[in-house]
């Protein structure tokens, strides 16, 4: 390609419109291991991208800032890019030194991974952290040590918990504002004071001193001005996003740590949000990846597991809607793993971070590196992010990044309020001595043919509900939402589905999608051939609770293909209406 194309942002690059430049980007996506079409075990495809990230089809995402990505895209060695790689090899030779004795090894993985920085000197495509991951791997691959930081974050965390339990805290914590705080009423009053509690929490997390050096802190009286200073923009962020006049009171929040040392008083501002209300769920890396907290630290770690308290830790990476929403409902702090061992990448977190994200309010990032990724990355995200760092100059910063306008979260009150109202209609007809009637039928099941699937749905409950009397027929096409997933759909219907109200649960049949398409006037398409209610993932998990159902009420009748046919399926693809199992039709190569 002669000439690669002016943009201003990274959003504005498409695939599609030119070959050249399409085949430049799903090179430097497959470089960077990051293209789902590639590696799909590893990285997450696009629905479940699009829980975070307000991405269309042909758009690209990289997770790093644009000026990264323009620096890269050029294959451009830039100042900053080369200072990057050079630190990335340095911090590979510091662990070595430190952690490996054996001469021979330490050699071995220095010459490799020379191999590897030349590499990328001579053209730099790999983005930092990635290249630090692979220089990672080789160290701990030849090394067999899987924690080179593990004495130093213990310490640093040991050190911020001393420091929390001294006199410096009280300090640092409880001093008087210099003026009085204004008073219009009790309230507004409390809140002020959370405000100072929160804001000087966030400064204590961002000065790495405390655990670094803490001697120095002691007797260093501006440390403990900057501290209590007023900060009036992280005054006016936070009371706009969860002050005592704003719209959402109680929120539901993902918080992403930095550093270890950091974490022990972002702990402490986590108790502040849950104490004002708020439910909290605490993301930590899944494997080593410097000195950021790792899941498993609590293990060894006696300061962070005092630190953690009651926190309920979630291992399943894979956690659905529902097994969230019950885990939140049982505590208001849930620690859970990104699913990755690098800096903050989209494309590699699992699925319970993707989809905590997802049922978040807000995002809360900490340090430089996520401001660089979410703030200074011009894609707009599918949840608020506020991030707090310290610049290059030492001042404390807060950014705050709207939501997308195009994104519309479904919350949990008003998925429950759908459901209630479907569940009143039926209460009614059973007090009008009229059977309820519930059809599951295929949605979304077959990639593509959602609107043709509601069409056949409603002309059959149509035709059933002309040649029945006296039967209220609860039609899923009929209760359809634009933007929810399967996920979201199935914990809407089990509250529907286990209100006891339902007398017959007939399940669609071959012959009930022939005779919609004969009543349509329209030939069954090559698509539908063969199919009825045990091809969709949906109706195989409520046939699941239909056989639970009639085992508490053993009048419901069921209806429609056996029992036995429908458990081949497994689960919904993240993001999707169909399985896990059947490929999409996504981008190739």
């Amino acid at each position: 390609m002669s000439k690669l194309p002016d943009f201003t942002s990274v959003r504005e690059l498409r695939y599609g419109l030119d070959p050249y430049l399409d085949a430049w980007l799903l090179h430097f996506m497959t470089e960077n291991n990051i293209e789902p079409t590639v590696n799909p075990a590893e990285n997450a495809q696009q629905e479940q991208l699009r829980f975070m990230v307000d991405v269309d089809d042909d758009q690209v995402f990289v997770p790093c800032s644009d000026e990264m990505f323009e620096n890269l895209l050029h294959t451009r060695l830039s100042p900053a890019l080369r200072q990057e790689y050079r630190e990335k090899w340095r911090l590979l030779v510091h662990l070595a030194r430190i952690n490996i004795k054996d001469r021979y090894t330490r050699r071995k993985i220095f010459a490799l991974s020379r191999h590897k920085v030349r590499q990328v000197l001579h053209a730099p495509f790999l983005i930092p952290s990635r290249f630090l991951k692979q220089l990672m791997t080789i160290f701990m691959a030849m090394s067999g040590v899987h924690d080179p930081q593990r004495t130093e974050k213990r310490q640093a965390n040991k050190r911020a918990l001393d420091f929390m339990n001294g006199p410096d805290m009280s300090r640092s914590l409880y001093a008087c504002p210099d003026s009085n705080l204004g008073c219009s009423s009790i309230m507004h009053l409390r809140w002020e004071l959370e405000l100072l509690e929160m804001a000087r929490l966030c400064r204590l997390s961002l000065r790495p001193q405390i655990w670094e050096n803490p001697a120095s802190v002691r007797d260093d009286a501006s440390f403990f001005e900057e501290v209590c200073a007023p900060w009036p923009e992280f005054k006016e962020t936070m009371t706009r996003i969860m002050g005592p006049d704003s719209e959402q009171k109680k929120l539901k929040i993902l918080y992403l740590p930095g550093s270890s040392g950091g974490i022990i008083f972002d702990l402490r501002l986590i108790r502040v949000l849950v104490r004002l209300g708020h439910k909290v769920i605490l993301a930590l890396k899944e494997g080593y990846c410097l000195d950021s907290p790792v899941i498993w630290d609590v293990e060894h770690d006696g300061a962070l597991q005092d630190a953690l308290g009651e926190a309920l830790f979630v291992e399943n990476s894979r956690m659905s809607k529902n097994e969230l929403l019950r885990a939140q409902r049982e505590s208001p702090l849930l620690v859970i793993s990104d699913g990755t061992r690098e800096r903050l990448n989209l494309w590699r977190t699992s699925v319970t971070f993707a989809r905590s994200w997802k049922e978040a309010d807000l995002i809360i990032a900490k340090d430089f590196p996520h401001h660089r990724r979410l703030i200074k990355n011009s894609h707009l995200f599918t949840r608020d992010i506020l991030c707090l760092y310290r610049d290059r100059d030492g001042l404390d910063q807060i950014r705050f990044k709207e939501k997308s306008l195009r994104v519309t979260k479904i919350t949990e009150s008003q998925i429950v309020a759908q459901a209630d109202s479907i569940i009143a209609q039926m209460r009614s007809a059973r007090g009008m001595a009229r059977q309820v009637m519930f059809y599951s039928a295929i949605i979304g099941s077959i990639p593509g043919q959602t609107k043709v699937a509601l069409g056949v749905v409603n002309t059959f409950v149509s035709h059933l509900r002309s040649r029945h009397a006296n039967l209220l027929i609860i039609n899923p096409a009929e209760h359809f939402v634009e933007g929810m997933d399967g996920d979201d759909l199935m914990y809407m219907w089990e509250r529907v589905q286990r209100s006891g109200f339902i007398d017959v649960w007939r399940f669609q049949t071959v012959s009930d999608i022939e005779t919609s398409f004969e009543l349509m006037g329209e030939v069954v398409p090559a698509e539908w051939h063969g199919k009825d209610s045990t091809f969709s993932t949906g109706c195989t998990k409520e046939m699941h609770i239909a056989l639970d159902m009639q085992d508490k009420h053993p009048e419901m009748q069921i209806i429609g293909p056996e029992p036995k046919r429908f458990f081949r399926r497994m689960e919904y693809g993240v993001g999707k209406y169909f399985d896990a199992r059947i490929p999409d039709k996504g981008r190739a190569l």
